[in-house]
């Protein structure tokens, strides 16, 4: 089952970037723990950042193609893409977005997602562990089951 995980602008400074708010995991920690839940729930998981749109909507397009699922954090992009927004919509597979912080507790600005009302589900503010999460949702979800499913590995 083809999991890509997506990250959005200044994602890939984790660990650096306002770390009282966005913690002290890196991103190569970030990937790290994403690949090893995907092992570890039989999911194929790929992990991508970028500061481009144009490469972001590209990555959205190929998993529409693949029907893949895809966990998305669209950073700043999730107040105002319309363009990321439409290319989640053609998405044939799951999406959960997700966001670190809490952003509907921080700047006014950051209260709307365009993203969300073409999501499958939202998990925000729960730091990198929605990550973690929003896979195992989606291990869940792929595999026909509601409850929890005993990981594949250790």
């Amino acid at each position: 089952m083809r999991v890509y995980v997506l990250n959005g602008p200044n994602l890939g400074r984790l660990g650096t970037r306002q770390v009282d708010v966005y913690g002290v995991t890196s991103y190569a920690d970030l990937v790290a723990s994403c690949q090893a839940v995907g092992r570890d729930w039989g999911l194929d998981v790929e992990v991508r950042q970028t500061d481009a749109e144009s490469e972001m909507l590209g990555w959205l397009h190929a998993a529409a193609d693949e029907e893949a699922a895809v966990v998305l954090n669209p950073g700043a992009w999730s107040h105002y893409s319309y363009a990321v927004r439409d290319a989640c919509a053609l998405l044939r597979g799951p999406l959960v977005e997700v966001h670190i912080s809490n952003i509907h507790a921080r700047e006014e600005f950051r209260h709307h997602s365009v993203v969300s009302a073409v999501a499958t589900g939202v998990i925000c503010g729960l730091g990198v562990d929605g990550y973690r999460l929003a896979l195992i949702h989606l291990a869940q979800r792929l595999a026909g089951t509601s409850g929890p499913v005993p990981p594949t590995g250790g």
